[in-house]
């Protein structure tokens, strides 16, 4: 059905119901609170907004492979369904019984030529309960062919803006308590900026505040709110960006709150000299944060989120960034384990599911920083350094760091081929070197009385053939260095 024949279908309807329309409501309209009739309107006259707001971050991905989505064709209109049911199936199943027991009962708002302006999912379901639950699975008694809408005056070209306005006011303002994917607001403020200020990209240094007013207003938020979602879709983008996935936002699914606090790090760190961070770092340190950072996120879901915050979070005896030498070791760590990952492969930008391909893309990234088999080495080399920073913290509690420490050697299961290996057995004397010259500094007579335990716990008749003549060329020298202490 073309876009005329709609708007005469629908026309058609205001004019034979308009002085006995189904219910009346107001609604906020080019700066008014006007009074509009509701109509009901068959469900095959109306055309999904494939840039309504709950799937935005969908179509978006979706555009940058070069699909084309055609919302007027069937084709189309089967995959934002698809789109709009994924967005939150467990809510839509939720509504969809509801609708079948009692009827809609939100009203809808589409533009004069069907455009759905708000309820696109409360029509999915509708439409889904007619198509016998190929959606959702479920089949019900109760059925209805009609959607019930205010008709705006106009087609979604003829005022666009003000259209925006009142989707963004019904759908991000009172709506996102259905729980919209996170990614939506922050691209939806971005979206509303770039429209109000003519292409304009925000920056903190240039923020056009009568637009940051108008975002605000639409979609219910204080000012400052509006300004962190466009700072933390700066850096959403630039992620994207990083790793060859411009514009597939569908890769920042989970990762919210993790963006939240690098953008605040950020903010905190560049072009200043903040408490927060260790004495003389400067904006080279700040982007080295930033990419590791980077990293850590892409492979976001192979960890507990919450460790994320030892980058950079609180006061700097808490992190990573906090201490130079922490810093420093963890950064060059960081890299060198880089440099061991084998190149990937080129992105498959035709692929028929890019969110499984960059998925899996992530998921390999992170298995191959797994070299001994086991452990991933980033993960390996955030915990070292995260007991770096709680020994730090410790410092004034020698007891404790001393039992911790007794207890990680301890737990070492010393039987295995890997303890063996020479560069271990080097790590393990230099602890032991450090533990004795610890000894000798505080008390040299304990430093003894443990070199005299070590001696006794020698079994002699174990020394083998090989070694008896080094063995007894070591005790003639440990004999001659006592003999001046005994004297």
């Amino acid at each position: 059905m073309n876009k005329e024949t709609r708007i005469q279908k629908i026309d058609d309807i205001i004019s034979r119901d308009k002085d006995n329309p189904f219910n009346k409501v107001e609604i906020p309209w080019e700066d008014n609170l006007v009074t509009m009739n509701v109509y009901k309107i068959p469900l095959d006259l109306l055309v999904y907004n494939k840039y309504n707001g709950r799937i935005l971050s969908r179509t978006k991905s979706l555009e940058k492979q070069s699909h084309v989505i055609d919302e007027y064709s069937e084709e189309g209109k089967k995959l934002l369904e698809q789109l709009l049911w994924d967005s939150k199936p467990d809510r839509n199943k939720k509504t969809q019984n509801n609708i079948a027991d009692f009827g809609q009962q939100k009203i809808g708002i589409i533009t004069k030529d069907g455009i759905i302006i708000d309820g696109n999912r409360r029509a999915m379901l509708l439409n889904d309960i007619q198509n016998e639950g190929k959606l959702s699975g479920k089949k019900y008694d109760k059925k209805y062919d009609y959607f019930k809408a205010v008709v705006l005056p106009v087609t979604l070209n003829e005022n666009p803006l003000e259209i925006e306005k009142l989707e963004t006011s019904f759908q991000m303002g009172e709506d996102q308590k259905l729980g919209y994917n996170a990614t939506e607001k922050y691209l939806k403020a971005k979206e509303l900026y770039h429209r109000l200020t003519a292409g304009k990209d925000f920056t903190s240094s240039k923020i056009d505040e009568n637009a940051i007013s108008k975002i605000a207003d639409w979609m219910g938020e204080q000012k400052s709110e509006i300004k962190s979602y466009l700072s933390t879709m700066m850096v959403m983008d630039e992620y994207l960006y990083y790793f060859g996935y411009d514009g597939i936002y569908t890769q920042l699914d989970k990762r919210e709150d993790q963006f939240l606090f690098l953008t605040r790090w950020l903010e905190t760190f560049y072009d200043k000299e903040s408490k927060k961070g260790f004495d003389g770092y400067n904006n080279d340190d700040v982007d080295e944060l930033k990419e590791i950072a980077f990293d850590y996120l892409r492979i976001r879901n192979q960890y507990d989120g919450k460790e994320f915050r030892n980058l950079a979070d609180g006061q700097r005896e808490n992190h990573f960034f906090g201490d130079k030498e922490i810093w420093a070791s963890f950064s060059n760590k960081h890299e060198e384990i880089r440099r061991e990952i084998p190149q990937e492969s080129e992105i498959d930008f035709n692929s028929n599911d890019l969110k499984s391909h960059l998925d899996d893309r992530d998921n390999k990234y992170y298995e191959s920083s797994k070299f001994d088999g086991e452990n991933s080495a980033f993960i390996e080399n955030h915990k070292d350094h995260k007991t770096n920073v709680e020994y730090n913290r410790s410092a004034g509690a020698p007891e404790k760091l001393v039992k911790k420490a007794s207890q990680a050697f301890s737990s070492i299961k010393q039987n295995h081929k890997a303890f063996k290996k020479p560069e271990v057995q080097r790590v393990v004397q230099d602890l032991a070197m450090q533990v004795t010259d610890s000894m000798l500094k505080k008390s040299p007579l304990n430093l003894l009385q443990h070199v005299e335990s070590l001696v006794k716990s020698i079994d002699i008749e174990n020394v083998s053939e090989s070694e008896i003549d080094e063995v007894q060329k070591k005790a003639r020298e440990i004999n001659k260095l006592l003999y001046p202490i005994y004297k």
